[in-house]
């Protein structure tokens, strides 16, 4: 493969590139895209009886979109060696927005479910693109700005999802939530089509579609598993078979990629420390996270007795003010480097999660509010900061693959901390009626969230003594040669 070529001719279209309309196309994809992902849960019980549906069988709207996005990003690294800018993005958005226009108007539950996989597509093949392409037109020194604007709309926009979501459902109903995401879908196409232009080498390396069973198996037989377990049991042979399979084949899918001339996803992103580290460290703290994401909706509306809007309500100013944040972080980022934010926001975060840890029925909604900003400013103080620094000592050939690496990683997180706390906290509720003998539903609940809030801690405590070792990184000029 002849990747010689790629720095030298990007430095060419970077001289004549404008930078705004492209990140102006990108975000605005981006939000409509990500906002969709949070838009329809509160939608559930509306769904349920539209269709005749259990709640086991409505989570598929939820699960099927991580399970695809799961197995999607980390074929995009190949996608874009192979498609510009242009095509993936439009692309992707068109299969959204076709998702979009079947979810709208479906009259079955499986044509909804059929319309949510293609939405789940076209999310999965832009979210890399977007950061690939950022990294791409900007230089390290300005990047962390740059990504802070990424950040403004990756974390504003499942904020406002839920809130947005409960007052259409209440005004209009649930079709509103498809019909007005399409004109925003067809108004980013159109934008895009017009500003964006390519900024990555097309190669077109060699397709090895041994690789792609194998990282399809392996990454959506572990996020299928993760999340069946989350809805049933941790002993159901489906379970089992689903993560030893996803497992095996992860495993075969590595040195499958360590052992090729021309990997489909480039395994020599860990050589750099900083990277290694931080994609730990963004492991652990997803499913920190997800601890307070999955737990606080539950607390809200089962133990408080709060509605499902008065529950987002309660949620969305942590979630606006972490999407505020992030551009000043990326500012703040690009002067003083990844310490200075990092380590406070952990220690924040450590906080936020023991006050939560000590959970109790008493509590009203403006405390909870309180430590949701409070959580939600730590952790807006790591996530764009840390990622920078990891992606920054990549030689550019590498952006494409670190980017879908990261991505992966962080959705395979997401379904393994969603079913791990959701199952902490069963077990710990079922725990508290066989040892006190009370049938308390609101109790026996605040006993699970203490079990599962103090093992967020615990994960929390470990992301902290890993940002301990973050630092900045030096883009490697050197080393991006002697890897092409």
């Amino acid at each position: 493969m002849d990747m010689g070529v790629g720095p030298s001719s990007a430095k060419i279209d970077l001289s004549k590139i404008k930078r705004g309309p492209i990140v102006a196309a990108l975000i605005i994809g981006a939000f409509v895209s990500i906002l969709n992902e949070t838009l329809l849960n509160i939608a559930f019980p509306s769904l349920m009886e539209k269709f005749g549906i259990g709640e086991a069988t409505v989570q598929w709207l939820s699960t099927s979109y991580m399970l695809v996005v799961g197995i999607l990003v980390p074929i995009t690294a190949l996608l874009q060696l192979w498609f510009s800018t242009r095509q993936m993005f439009i692309g992707a958005m068109s299969l959204f927005l076709v998702g979009t226009i079947i979810c709208g108007f479906a009259p079955v539950f499986g044509v909804l479910l059929t319309g949510r996989i293609l939405q789940a597509v076209g999310t999965g093949l832009m979210i890399p693109v977007l950061m690939n392409t950022i990294l791409s037109i900007y230089p390290p020194q300005n990047r962390g700005a740059a990504m802070g604007m990424i950040g403004l709309v990756i974390m504003t926009a499942p904020a406002i999802g839920p809130t947005l979501s409960g007052l259409i459902v209440d005004a209009l109903n649930w079709r509103w939530l498809f019909y007005l995401v399409m004109p925003l879908a067809a108004f980013s196409i159109i934008f895009a089509a017009m500003f964006l232009k390519n900024v990555t080498e097309l190669t077109k390396p060699k397709v090895d579609f041994i690789s792609i069973i194998l990282s399809t198996i392996g990454f959506g037989g572990i996020v299928y598993g993760f999340s069946s377990a989350g809805e049933g049991s941790w002993s159901d042979p489906v379970v089992i078979w689903c993560i030893a399979a996803g497992a095996i084949s992860l495993l075969l899918f590595v040195w499958r990629q360590l052992s090729m001339k021309e990997p489909m996803l480039d395994l020599r992103t860990f050589k750099y420390p900083m990277f290694s580290l931080v994609t730990i460290l963004m492991l652990v703290l997803m499913m920190s996270m997800f601890s307070t994401m999955i737990m606080l909706p539950l607390f809200l509306q089962n133990a408080l007795g709060m509605t499902a809007l008065a529950a987002g309500l309660v949620m969305m100013p942590g979630g606006i003010i972490n999407g505020l944040m992030a551009p000043i972080t990326g500012k703040l980022f690009d002067k003083f480097g990844p310490r200075v934010l990092v380590i406070p926001g952990l220690v924040l975060l450590v906080i936020a999660i023991f006050l939560f840890s000590r959970v109790n029925a008493s509590w009203t909604g403006g405390y909870v509010i309180f430590l949701h900003v409070m959580m939600m400013i730590g952790i807006s103080m790591v996530m764009m900061p840390a990622q920078t620094t990891a992606l920054n000592q990549l030689p550019r050939l590498l952006y494409p693959h670190g980017t879908a690496i990261m991505n992966t990683l962080q959705q395979v997180a997401g379904a393994v901390g969603m079913a791990l706390f959701i199952s902490i906290m069963t077990a710990g509720a079922k725990n508290y009626v066989v040892t006190t003998g009370d049938l308390n539903p609101v109790e026996s609940m605040i006993a699970g969230l203490h079990s599962a809030f103090i093992t967020g801690l615990v994960l929390a405590i470990a992301a902290l003594v890993l940002g301990l070792f973050v630092k900045r990184a030096s883009t490697p000029s050197e080393q991006e040669r002697s890897a092409a």
